[in-house]
C-alpha cells in the first residue's frame, strides 16, 4: 500500500472517529447536526483533495509508463532496421 492510499484510508478513519465522537457528545441535537455537517463538509473537501493527489500520481506515472513503451519501441525499430540491412548486405553478398 502506498502512502496515498495509507493517507487517504487515515483520512477516512478520522472522519468516521469525529462522526461518532459528535454523536456521544454533550450538546444539543440542533448543535450536534451542525457540526456533523461542517465535519463532513470537511471530510468532503479532504478527499477531493486526496482524490486529486492520486489522479495526478496516477496520471505521471502513465506518462511514464508510455515514454518508457516508446523508448522501447523505437530501440525495436532501430534494430529491425539494422538487422534487415545486414540481411540485404548479406543477400546482395551471396548473389555476387
Amino acid at each position: 500500500m502506498c502512502a496515498t492510499e495509507k493517507a487517504v484510508w487515515f483520512l477516512i478513519g478520522a472522519s468516521l472517529g469525529a462522526g461518532f465522537a459528535l454523536l456521544y457528545a454533550p450538546q444539543s441535537g440542533k448543535d450536534t447536526r451542525k457540526q456533523i455537517r461542517r465535519k463532513a463538509e470537511a471530510a468532503t473537501d479532504s478527499l477531493a483533495e486526496a482524490g486529486g493527489h492520486i489522479k495526478h500520481a496516477l496520471a505521471e506515472k502513465g506518462e511514464r509508463i508510455a515514454d518508457a513503451g516508446k523508448e522501447v519501441y523505437r530501440k525495436s525499430a532501430s534494430a529491425v532496421a539494422g538487422a534487415a540491412e545486414s540481411a540485404g548486405g548479406l543477400l546482395s553478398r551471396a548473389r555476387g
